[in-house]
């Protein structure tokens, strides 16, 4: 399971958006997302790089948080 901070998230139409892009990636799946927590826990290909995730989130408008 990979899980990653996001932030930018305010509610659960966030969740939903954020939910969807990372669905959207090949191979992403189990997906969860907490809107309490800021973090989404997912299972994800091992050539799916943590640079194409962050990126997919960017792209629905959010920000992942790094370190």
């Amino acid at each position: 399971m990979t899980t990653i901070k996001i932030s930018g998230m305010s509610c659960e139409h966030c969740v939903k958006r954020v939910t969807k892009a990372l669905e959207s990636l090949p191979g992403v799946k189990n997906v969860k997302v907490s809107l309490k927590s800021g973090e989404a826990t997912f299972e994800r290909p091992e050539n799916l790089s943590v640079e194409e995730i962050a990126r997919a989130i960017e792209e629905a408008g959010y920000k992942v948080v790094k370190g």
